[in-house]
């Protein structure tokens, strides 16, 4: 009552910055100064309990991976520490104090199994965990044949789920390192808005990536006491959490509906047979904004990662989101399809371009698996030719590539248009009114094809590596005015 607090929680999605064997990291530093600057310097006594607590930090460190790494950090260990005292503590000078808030707790205990080693995998590690008697691991073979038997050792084990309710605040708390999308998952559908998520609480069951994320393997996938949890742990983790939290908000989760911007607004104005945002927060299922064709996520594929335009696409403050494909494919079917249609998205490359010989195919029309991969393909040429531009072709032989004149930068996302009139191609991108691409196919596309593939060709040869967004797909040929509308409508201009 006399104004000063007696604890304060803080809460922050980052992992270690990197300190001693033997230390606190930046948590204990954080601790002490933030209590510091709230007490002011020189009153110890009146220094409130402060709690830094880990948010959902599983795949989240301080590096930009789109950069080369730094030869020496912008910062150390305090400067760091400083300038995320400063970010908090004008946070805490905007706290409302009120008198009046409940109060509710709920608590649930999961079971969950490890991924525990078959007998081949099991005779193996006890192979080499023999050899080594009494000493400690010294390679990762030996760590990880080591972890095989802790693993096939424990089995199962039981996760302390937890859900808070102060006020209108929601708190979660979950005993693992918890990703990044695993966090939006709980905030974006919780009932109680803010929702606040705690990784580390009540135990350190290692890692919980997303199902998709076992695909594309990483050392937090690997089983072993930081990884070891089933592949399904995480969606039950999201699912139990959910349910506390309605638990504890005494009312249902919210529902997850994308809002529509101008940039939207602009691609249904043109009647598409079919529209895929790709916003879903898992798959199989790609939804169809359209009603009528939903498609289907392979392996290989992530989501909700950031899209273009977030501010044109969805309504101001909200992140447009999208897919990243990693080897898999969207898969669909539109029975309808003529020989006339467009296919309009939006596309990062994540691939460098003298990689492979096609960096990567964005768009396939033909059946699944078909050798000699016939139908229309638009990519981004690699190494056998056009390297790092779009690329046309109707087949797998090379002699039929037709290419663009744009260099396309990595890492930059861009739009792309393709129109097939009969057998007149044209192909644009952002916004252009003269083609990149202009060519006449051999012949035209068979009215029994109507499969699609996004992310990669027909017959799954060079698979895309970036994400995709926003496709389109129109039963006619959409003219060069209403290209540049599409294009001109993310941008805002």
């Amino acid at each position: 009552r006399d104004g000063r607090p007696i604890a304060v929680l803080a809460n922050f999605s980052m992992h270690y910055y990197g300190a001693p064997a033997i230390s606190a990291d930046y948590f204990g530093l954080f601790s002490e100064r933030l209590a510091r600057r709230i007490a002011g310097d020189g009153a110890e006594t009146r220094q409130p309990v402060v709690v830094m607590s880990h948010g959902c930090s599983g795949d989240v460190w301080l590096r930009d991976y789109l950069q080369p790494a730094p030869k020496k950090r912008p910062h150390d260990l305090s400067s760091y520490t400083d300038a995320l005292v400063q970010i908090a503590y004008e946070a805490y000078q905007k706290i409302h104090y009120r008198e009046d808030v409940t109060l509710a707790a709920a608590q649930a205990e999961l079971p969950l199994r490890y991924r525990v080693p078959d007998q081949q995998r099991l005779e193996w590690a006890k192979a080499i965990v023999k050899q080594m008697g009494d000493r400690l691991p010294k390679d990762r073979t030996e760590v990880y044949a080591r972890e095989a038997i802790f693993l096939h050792e424990r089995q199962k084990t039981r996760l302390i789920l937890q859900a808070f309710r102060i006020g209108p605040i929601g708190l979660a708390a979950i005993p693992n390192e918890v990703y990044a999308l695993t966090g939006l998952k709980l905030k974006t559908l919780s009932p109680l808005q803010p929702t606040v998520v705690i990784e580390l609480a009540n135990g350190a069951e290692g890692y919980i990536p997303p199902p998709e994320q076992h695909v594309l393997g990483g050392y937090n996938t690997w089983p072993a006491r930081s990884a070891g949890l089933e592949v399904e742990a995480e969606p039950k983790i999201v699912e139990t959490v959910l349910q506390l939290l309605e638990e504890v908000a005494g009312r249902p989760r919210r529902v997850y509906e994308p809002t529509c911007g101008p940039a939207a607004r602009a691609v249904l104005d043109l009647h598409p047979v079919a529209y895929w945002r790709l916003d879903e927060f898992c798959g199989p299922r790609a939804r169809d904004q359209r009603g009528c064709h939903d498609g289907i996520y392979e392996s290989g594929v992530v989501f909700y990662l950031d899209g273009p335009a977030s501010d044109r696409f969805n309504h101001p403050g909200e992140t447009n989101r999208c897919a990243h494909f990693a080897g898999g494919r969207l898969r669909a079917r539109i029975s309808e399809l003529s020989d006339s249609y467009s296919v309009s998205l939006w596309f990062w490359n994540g691939m460098p371009n003298n990689a492979r010989p096609v960096t990567g195919f964005l768009f396939s029309r033909g059946r699944n698996y078909a050798f000699g991969a016939p139908g229309d393909h638009l990519g981004i040429g690699g190494t056998q030719a056009h390297a790092g531009r779009l690329i046309f072709t109707t087949g797998a032989d090379p002699k039929q590539i037709v290419g663009g004149k744009t260099p396309i930068a990595r890492w930059s996302w861009n739009h792309v248009v393709l129109v097939r009139d009969a057998q007149n191609v044209r192909v644009y991108l952002n916004g252009q009114r003269t083609p990149e691409i202009e060519v006449r196919a051999k012949g035209p596309i068979p009215p029994t094809v109507s499969q699609l593939f996004f992310g990669g060709r027909n017959d799954n040869d060079s698979n895309f590596e970036g994400r995709l967004d926003e496709i389109a797909v129109y039963d006619r040929p959409l003219s060069a005015d209403e290209i540049v509308k599409v294009y001109t409508a993310a941008l805002g201009q």
